[in-house]
């Protein structure tokens, strides 16, 4: 009898190998035929085209397609049930938000009550960052939780739409935002659980948008903006949030030096855009110092931190020597943590590339579809585009901090979700300049790809 890693194992392999048919025929029928339906196609695009100039409009229709199209799916994929231990230490952050407390009391019993993913002392609270257990909390006050869930995901597809629209002409903002929506909106684990992605999603295409603005002229707005996705960024994924920023601070300071061709002089980059920056991170410094003190007694003491010094032996980076084991004081703490967690990694080479092949698979199965594989021919060029430097480079360090450590699901490199649909919006572009013998090849695979999605 299969086990449960080997059976979702062949149903993902039967899914990929479906999505490999179909991306096929499609594939086939836009090199065979590339003028099939042509006229159809190009009536939707110009009609999109248009929609997508009132920016606005375009963000507020991606904002509301997600949330309707998962609440008309509700009869195929229902309220999901949560079955992750962090779900459920999530889950207990949100509604310890919603009861209007940042924690919980130690019960005088709590060795009865101890669990994974949770801290007891000096309080009764999560281990993670209160972004996503703000999401909870909404939706608690709404009547369920994973309504947060759903608007914390309309809400990133949003913000990624808006995010494109400082990078490419609006039709291509569109076309991408409706990208991220078809893919993690509807049918994703993102919005089908409660582990989270689309708060850290939504802070990374915040800061990236922000800053593609700012670069162009110093606007207080702006200014605000990239403050407040640093701020979700720090508060819901620090550390792959850190290596997403750190670009964008230095990029930034290029700028403010002048470095970076823009029209406003010094003096006004600086009052509009740093003293305003500067003053929203030091209110996220603050506030994180405090739901520190208030959670661990430190306000340098993160929670994950006092979660892993307490019952964690293994270590997060792939060079790095498990601790001595530790006791518990019950038996599924011992299995998991001196038994699973410390046996999965033994620091060897084919662990390692073991473990980083788990990592860019499960991404690839959340971020991409089958259909992309005919973006190919274009990907080439988007790299290339001079504007494309600083997404990309945020990309590598991000891909780089995550392939370090030995734990990583694809919702923790949730902030690089912006630059991955940016990099395929781009792509696309230049395949759709794409002709062979006078024939629009790169048109018609661009269609192709989307119907795949």
């Amino acid at each position: 009898m299969l086990g449960l890693d080997d059976a979702y194992v062949l149903r993902t392999l039967r899914v990929l190998e479906i999505s490999l048919i179909v991306t096929a025929i499609l594939g086939i029928v836009a090199v065979v035929f590339p003028n099939f339906l042509g006229r159809l196609f190009a009536a939707c695009e110009s009609a999109l085209s248009r929609f997508a100039e009132a920016r606005g409009r375009a963000i507020a229709a991606i904002f509301l397609f997600v949330i309707v199209a998962r609440l008309l799916a509700l009869p195929f994929l229902h309220v999901p049930v949560p079955g992750i231990h962090d779900e459920f230490s999530y889950l207990l952050m949100g509604d310890t938000f919603a009861h209007g407390r940042l924690a919980n009391p130690t019960h005088p019993m709590w060795i009865s009550f101890e669990t994974f993913h949770v801290n007891w002392h000096p309080a009764y609270a999560s281990m993670y960052p209160p972004g996503q257990g703000l999401a909870l909390a909404v939706g608690e006050l709404l009547g369920n939780p994973w309504f947060g869930v759903v608007l914390s995901v309309a809400l990133m597809c949003a913000a990624i739409t808006w995010m494109l629209q400082a990078w490419l002409p609006s039709r291509w903002a569109l076309l991408g935002g409706a990208m991220v929506a078809l893919k993690l909106g509807i049918a994703s684990y993102w919005v089908n659980s409660y582990w989270g992605g689309a708060v850290a999603a939504t802070g990374g295409a915040l800061a990236l948008g922000a800053m593609a603005r700012i670069a162009r002229r110093a606007c207080l707005r702006d200014a605000l903006w990239l403050a407040l996705g640093i701020a979700i960024l720090a508060n819901s994924r620090p550390y792959e949030g850190f290596l997403f920023s750190a670009p964008i601070a230095m990029w930034f300071f290029w700028w403010l030096i002048g470095k970076v061709k823009t029209r406003d002089a010094f003096v006004v980059r600086f009052r509009r855009v740093t003293i305003p920056l500067a003053a929203g991170l030091a209110l996220t410094a603050v506030w994180m110092g405090y739901y520190n003190f208030r959670l661990t007694g430190n306000p340098m003491l993160m929670l994950h931190v006092l979660n892993t010094r307490t019952y964690h032996s293994a270590q997060p980076f792939l060079w790095q020597e498990p601790l001595p084991p530790l006791h518990y004081h019950n038996q599924q703490f011992e299995e998991f943590y001196n038994d699973w967690e410390r046996e999965n990694y033994h620091r060897g080479f084919w662990d390692a590339a073991r473990v980083t092949w788990e990592k860019i698979f499960r991404g690839s199965l959340s971020y991409f579809w089958m259909g992309l594989l005919l973006v190919v021919p274009g990907v080439p060029y988007a790299l290339r585009d001079r504007k494309m430097r600083l997404p990309l480079v945020v990309l590598g360090t991000v891909a780089i901090g995550v392939l370090i450590v030995v734990w990583s699901a694809a919702h923790y490199a949730a902030p690089i979700t912006c630059v991955l649909f940016l990099l395929i919006v781009q792509a696309v572009r230049h395949l759709r300049t794409m002709r062979w013998k006078g024939r629009p090849i790169g048109i018609a695979l661009s269609r192709a790809l989307v119907l795949c999605l």
